[in-house]
């Protein structure tokens, strides 16, 4: 018995001293990540804070880099992500939920799970091509802001839909069967309790995807993408009646990381700093997506009695 405690005693100390050196490699992997983030931001800011003024944000392309801005990347991006979020959010978080409370549990669901999940780690040029023959060729959209929405969108689908799914899977059954063992509908049941408490992982999914999204170049180039244009797309808002007008989702545009390409990739160092100014714009415009929806988060979950 007292060789046995002992062996027992020896297990113990073993895995501590492992648990130990598993966590100071995981603080070591962590803070060098943290660190080497830090001195490229830190770099791109004293490359790129010369350059960012009004003017920088209300001046289009130019050849010369003193007068070049990016009035028309930063507002395409913007458009774009519009029509990506209106045609990923709805589709992903309605198609988590069906796969997670109302498909039945079989051979054709579990394809389909299967297939999402390789979709989630498809080549970003993989959904540009896609984009490409789809909605340029077969639907007739053309090289505008509504085919790069969709290829976007098309991009983000599965990740909105497995984080839809894993967040509603961490919702207790005791949950559901309290609300049918109340008289609750399976509708009922979903639109008060479940969304409500899975609101949190959804919008997390919906914040990667998103943040994917703004950043990627590649489908974009594919669907036709313009690297210099000088003009805006109309405007979605008009002074009269109906006050909305939908001609900019066929309008021609470019977005951040492609202006950002278009300036590293010429010669002169000026054009450099114009690119560095444009990444912090990009990093800021990412950081201020995060911030609206964990608010939006905070929101919903202040609204949840537990």
């Amino acid at each position: 018995m007292k060789e046995t405690l002992q062996e027992l005693k020896k297990k113990i100390a073993k895995r501590k001293f492992y648990n130990k050196i598993f966590a100071f490699i995981g603080f070591i992997s962590t803070t060098v990540g943290i660190i080497l983030l830090a001195v490229l931001f830190i770099d791109l800011a004293i490359d790129g804070a010369q350059r960012i003024s009004y003017k920088f944000f209300t001046s289009f392309p130019s050849r010369f880099p003193e007068e070049a801005g990016i009035l028309s990347a930063w507002v395409g991006t913007c458009l774009v992500m519009i029509v990506t979020a209106a045609a990923a959010v709805p589709l992903g978080v309605g198609a988590g939920i069906y796969l997670e409370e109302y498909a039945k549990k079989n051979w054709f669901t579990n394809l389909i799970e299967i297939n999402i999940n390789n979709l989630a780690g498809v080549p970003s040029i993989i959904y540009g091509l896609l984009a490409l023959g789809l909605f340029v060729y077969f639907f007739n959209f053309g090289e505008s802001v509504l085919t790069g929405g969709l290829a976007l969108a098309l991009l983000i689908l599965p990740i909105v839909i497995m984080a839809t799914r894993e967040a509603i899977r961490a919702i207790p059954n005791s949950m559901r069967e309290a609300a049918y063992a109340l008289g609750a509908t399976k509708w009922q049941t979903v639109k008060d309790h479940i969304i409500p408490y899975s609101i949190g992982g959804i919008l997390t999914g919906i914040i990667i995807g998103m943040s994917r999204a703004i950043g990627e170049t590649a489908p974009i180039i594919t669907v036709g993408a313009l690297t210099f244009i000088a003009f805006l797309p109309p405007s979605p808002i008009e002074p009269e009646f109906p006050f909305l007008n939908f001609k900019w989702l066929m309008a021609p545009f470019t977005v951040m990381p492609i202006q950002m390409f278009n300036w590293v990739s010429r010669p002169q160092q000026a054009f450099h700093l114009n690119a560095a100014a444009a990444g912090i714009v990009l990093l800021v415009m990412t950081l201020l997506m995060n911030a609206l929806a964990i608010y939006i988060r905070y929101k919903f979950r202040k609204k949840i009695k537990w």
